[in-house]
């Protein structure tokens, strides 16, 4: 009988245990952890200071994110071709989004790759497009988004720059006395959307300030220092000081520009012998050209802030919702794309 009893004790015991155990197995289920989003971005050039700085931050960004994304970063070395080849190789290497910085102005040369990602249904976001046909091309895409500087806001806050310069010392800038100034325009690469409003803004800030312009040369310099720097040496003593102001599309170009001037003895710190230049990027030997009185200021463009939109943007485009969910952006007219702000950089 006693044994009989342990035996049942036994059994009951086994029976609790057991079902003990199935009843803790579905309390606490075998979670898989989230899935890392991968993320492609192909810029234009490492070189440059821009996407050198949007590089870091985006690595910044993705380290405090823990696992949550993951970005592979490719350089297009300033060469379309390169970006092609980079993109039609990755298109099978899992990314959840791509994110292309076109390099050429060329919509042909550029929209071949663009339509690969499409037809694959990817993701896409598209930073800094260079063409209105590059816009069209991704408008009808659900799947896309366009990140650019607001460069309609950008040239504007360039021309405003040196409108306060101008009001500020105009006695000696206005050197023959017309009030009106007499400037050189250093230009990105033709037909690019970011030269055309970085060329066509700061001269109608200008006369919107009640200032009258006079364009006595331009040129386009595709973003480089050398080439500034020769066509300024060249139109200092072509144009034998009327030069009154020497505006550039970004500050590589407006840097070899100080260099040029530096050369003839200007910009160097006497007051009576200085070229208001004004840039846009906010590169930090920029800004130490200003903090020195060489340069008269930049419009700073943000990597950080462009690096937080790519990193907001990217993570609802994979996970399939609107690419402003939970975000403080919106789309401007276009309904596709989100414009990051600047802000000015003066002594």
């Amino acid at each position: 009988m006693k044994i009989f009893k342990e035996i049942s004790l036994f059994i009951v015991t086994f029976i609790l245990l057991l079902h003990s155990i199935e009843n803790s197995s579905y309390a606490s289920p075998n979670i898989p952890t989230q899935k890392t989003i991968k993320v492609g971005v192909f810029l234009v050039d490492l070189s440059n200071v821009f996407n050198s700085d949007l590089k870091k931050s985006l690595g910044e960004l993705q380290k405090e994110s823990g696992d949550k994304i993951q970005f592979t970063i490719f350089d297009g070395k300033a060469n379309q071709s390169v970006q092609n080849a980079d993109i039609s190789k990755e298109l099978n290497s899992g990314f959840d989004v791509f994110v292309v910085a076109p390099i050429s102005s060329n919509e042909y040369e550029v929209s071949d790759a663009l339509n690969k990602i499409i037809t694959a249904k990817h993701p896409l976001i598209l930073f800094f497009p260079t063409t209105s046909s590059l816009t069209n091309i991704v408008k009808s895409y659900p799947a896309s988004v366009i990140i650019v500087g607001d460069t309609e806001q950008g040239g504007n806050l360039e021309g405003e720059l040196l409108a306060d310069e101008w009001k500020s010392h105009k006695n000696t800038l206005d050197k023959n006395k017309d009030n009106t100034i007499q400037y050189i325009m250093l230009k990105g690469p033709s037909n690019n959307l970011l030269t055309l409003d970085r060329s066509k803004y700061p001269i109608s800030a200008l006369n919107n300030a009640g200032i009258k312009t006079e364009e006595l040369f331009s040129t386009f310099c595709n973003w480089q220092r050398d080439c500034a720097k020769t066509a300024i040496e060249s139109e200092f003593l072509t144009f034998n000081g009327k030069i009154e102001a020497i505006i550039s599309n970004n500050d590589n170009m407006a840097i070899g520009a100080i260099e040029a001037l530096q050369k003839y003895g200007f910009n160097k710190g006497d007051s009576s012998k200085y070229i208001p230049v004004v840039g846009l990027g906010g590169a930090p030997e920029a800004k130490k050209l200003i903090d020195q009185g060489f340069m008269t200021g930049t419009v700073v463009q943000d990597s950080k802030l462009h690096a937080k939109a790519i990193y907001e943007v990217a993570i609802n485009l994979a996970s399939g919702r609107s690419p402003i969910d939970d975000t403080d952006y919106k789309f401007d007219g276009t309904g596709i794309t989100i414009k990051i702000p600047y802000y000015n950089y003066a002594k």
